[in-house]
């Protein structure tokens, strides 16, 4: 018998010791940015409760300041609009120059002058000046609270968290159709107003304990308060890769006229285009109008309400669907199947009105109430929150505030131009007219959203379009002679293809369109 001597086992080599101190566990990590996700997210909160809380106050108004027209109250609601306008305009610019954090402070400021000067209105020419002051605070919270979260959020969890915006959102406009239905009985509505100092008051308490953005950090050159806040929010192994990457970024300064550079004009494009989209398709005219529709089409002023609640209920509970799905599924198949949902929800009230005139009565009642759940309900799970998650993630870092700014004006102009003309619109064309244009306007976006819109899940802030194939500068479309990146970030650095042949080739494909 042959003996095979036994090998010994080598002593096991202890670990190195490391010199760098441990940063916080994951779950303090998840601890640590929820936290912060969710005070910054109150100014989403206070954006849904001062869209929305017109809806009810409208109803009573008129009590106090006599005479009110269908143009008057259009006015009424539309002049936030104007100050969102102007408030996102600005929002990029001062966020850019003083910081996220600050300007998120100065917003809760501006909400609570706004909803006491609103609350205190001796007459109707102060509550409008009012809702231009509250406006600018609702366009300054829309474009800055995204950018604040989508900066400090780990990308794994960047969806989830940018869209956690859109619940406050969502939890808002219940908020303030819960205020509305409560208050109906004492028709209050200075108070609807006014209980929106709270959570204005909440914001700016709970922003003086947070942090200022890594990326705006970095920026500034100031890498060493970036890299302690990082380590807040990242594990270790990511946070020099990250600083060098958004310093390799922020090192190529931008103008205002860089948002016009051919690299990113496709872009920017998409971002417009989804912002005027959200708006046409009638969204707000929901949000603004419901109760005063209903109530026209025979509900009383109660029961409208009361369907208004449960609207803005589907309107949360598929908000938290989306979050939930959005890191999962990504947002192009939410976006897509969301708007298609919207179409069916439009269409589903157009032929109630169509078939039951202007006034429904029994099921026809109850089958409008369900297309106007169908709508809501589909534009909460795509629409809704994956247009501010991409403005959020589809632009360089060097320009995204005043990207981000530009969108979000566009969706505000558009969010006016459609609200005050919404009752003008009814009167013209009637409410089966209204509803049918909605429902063609939607599937026009959705159309447009197949062919142009990109993939953006798990992306990097240097390549938006295709993360993984970034590095090694391969081309998303996978041509094989061709190893040029042209997402947003890439191109900026160097020139993007310019052959017809290449231009023609690519046109419209979903994840390399981005970088034109």
């Amino acid at each position: 018998m042959i003996i095979i001597p036994r090998t010994p086992t080598p002593p096991p080599i202890p670990a190195p010791v490391s010199t760098v101190p441990e940063g916080p566990s994951a779950p303090g990590i998840r601890r640590h940015v929820l936290w912060s996700a969710a005070i910054t997210a109150l100014g989403g909160l206070l954006f849904g409760y001062d869209t929305g809380v017109i809806s009810g106050a409208l109803l009573f108004i008129g009590k106090d300041f006599h005479g009110l027209t269908s143009t008057s109250k259009e006015l009424l609601t539309s002049i936030l609009l104007l100050g969102a306008v102007t408030g996102a305009l600005f929002a990029g610019k001062i966020a850019d120059k003083i910081g996220r954090r600050r300007t998120v402070l100065a917003t809760a400021v501006v909400f609570v002058v706004g909803v006491a000067l609103a609350a205190f209105s001796p007459d109707y020419g102060v509550l409008l000046l009012a809702r231009v002051v509250i406006g600018l605070a609702v366009g300054s919270a829309s474009m800055v609270v995204p950018l604040y979260i989508g900066e400090a959020a780990p990308p794994r969890i960047r969806g989830a968290l940018v869209s956690f915006n859109q619940l406050a959102i969502t939890s808002g406009i219940l908020a303030s159709y819960l205020v509305d239905y409560g208050l109906a009985s004492s028709q209050n509505w200075r108070l609807m107003f006014g209980l929106a100092a709270i959570p204005a008051a909440a914001m700016f308490v709970g922003m003086l304990f947070q942090h200022e953005s890594p990326h705006w950090l970095i920026t500034q050159g100031r890498e060493d308060e970036a890299r302690a806040v990082l380590r807040q929010v990242r594990d270790d192994s990511d946070v020099d890769a990250e600083i060098a990457e958004v310093r390799e970024l922020s090192a190529r300064t931008s103008t205002a006229r860089d948002l016009l550079n051919p690299k990113i004009r496709h872009a920017l494009t998409i971002g417009i285009s989804l912002a005027v989209f959200q708006q046409i398709t009638g969204i707000n005219t929901i949000i603004y109008y419901a109760p005063t529709l209903l109530s026209s089409a025979g509900f009383g002023h109660s029961a409208a309400l009361l369907a208004n609640v449960v609207n803005g209920g589907v309107n949360v509970g598929m908000t938290i669907v989306a979050i939930w799905l959005l890191d999962r599924s990504g947002r192009r198949p939410l976006l897509l199947t969301g708007t298609a949902g919207m179409a069916v929800g439009m269409v589903m009230v157009a032929l109630t009105f169509l078939i039951g005139g202007s006034h429904l009565h029994g099921a026809a009642a109850y089958v409008a109430i369900g297309g106007l759940l169908v709508y809501t309900g589909s534009f909460a799970v795509g629409l809704g929150p994956v247009f501010w998650l991409l403005i959020s993630e589809i632009y360089p870092v060097t320009i995204r505030g005043r990207a981000m700014s530009v969108a979000t004006i566009a969706n505000w102009a558009a969010n006016f131009v459609v609200t005050v003309s919404f009752l003008t619109l009814l009167g013209a064309i009637g409410n089966d007219g209204t509803f049918f244009l909605f429902g063609f306007l939607t599937l026009v976006a959705l159309g447009y959203f197949a062919r142009q819109v990109p993939e953006t899940k798990n992306r990097s802030p240097r390549c938006p379009a295709n993360p993984s194939r970034c590095g090694s500068r391969t081309c998303p479309t996978r041509r094989p002679r061709r190893t040029r990146c042209w997402c947003a970030d890439c191109c900026w650095a160097s020139a993007a293809p310019t052959s017809t042949s290449w231009r023609t080739a690519t046109a419209g494909h979903p994840r390399a369109a981005i970088g034109w």
